[in-house]
């Protein structure tokens, strides 16, 4: 623990967890034995970070948020799995992420520039990649795979093993049971593909040429009434001259839930 750490005097730190230079803990939380935070997190009272846990630098965990404790999962038995979070997360009041099982991964892994909203939940074996947000009481089930840039929109619930594509944007109070391909935009109960995320792909860069050949690839996927192999021969050859493409074709070849239609 560095001399530039400051640690509330009403908070509960084992003295084997390791903080790194420029950490804040707030009053009434607590740090368990075997967690490891990184250069400038702030750690708010009353929160926990408990397990095997690994936060990187510059992390913010608000008041009431919990990281790191037991899956809640009835064949968890005490096991040391863990979590893995990147760095410059922000983790909004009550967030929940618990750590992975050995049936699975045996850790949970969320990357870095993620802002998760109050409520959210990240359940165990999850991985999340980066710059993703979770809107208030967004929920994974276990065993879920959120790819770089995806938003949930409020009361978002994801299920078991589900998997969700870069750039999607799932729309408030949708249930997804099955797999999102990448840049799509989902509603509904269970979730429908509705439309692509034209407006967040042009806020992150993409050309207007990029946006209308994946406009094309939804067309072909969703629009054309082809069977779903028909409909992948044809982004593949697509993809060979459109690089923005390849992350879906590549998200099809890995989807196990089958694709919402």
């Amino acid at each position: 623990m560095s001399e530039s750490t400051r640690i509330d005097p009403r908070a509960v730190v084992a003295p084997t967890a390791q903080l790194g230079q420029g950490v804040e803990v707030g009053p009434f939380a607590i740090i368990g034995p075997d967690v490891e935070i990184g250069d400038g997190t702030i750690v708010g009272p009353h929160a926990v970070v408990t397990g095997w846990t690994k936060l990187g630098s510059h992390n913010r965990i608000f008041q009431f948020a919990s990281i790191g404790d037991a899956p809640q999962d009835k064949k968890y038995a005490g096991e040391p799995t863990r979590v893995e979070i990147g760095d410059r997360n922000v983790f909004r009041e009550y967030v929940t992420v618990n750590r992975g099982t050995t049936h699975d991964k045996g850790i949970t892994r969320v990357g870095s520039d993620n802002l998760f909203m109050a409520s959210s939940h990240i359940a165990h074996d999850c991985i999340v990649g980066s710059h993703c947000v979770f809107a208030n009481l967004a929920t994974l089930g276990g065993h879920v795979e959120v790819d770089d840039h995806v938003i949930l929109a409020g009361f978002t619930g994801v299920h078991q093993f589900c998997k969700i594509g870069a750039h999607a944007f799932i729309a408030n109070n949708t249930a997804v049971t099955r797999d999102v391909p990448p840049y799509v935009m989902a509603v509904g109960h269970p979730a429908a593909p509705h439309s692509i995320n034209a407006t967040g792909l042009s806020r992150r860069g993409f050309t207007a040429e990029q946006v209308r050949n994946i406009k094309n690839a939804y067309r072909t996927l969703y629009r054309m009434d082809l069977p779903l192999e028909a409909a992948m021969e044809k982004l593949r050859e697509a993809a060979k001259t459109q690089a923005e493409l390849v992350p879906f074709v590549e998200f099809v070849a890995r989807s196990t839930r089958s694709l919402i239609r």
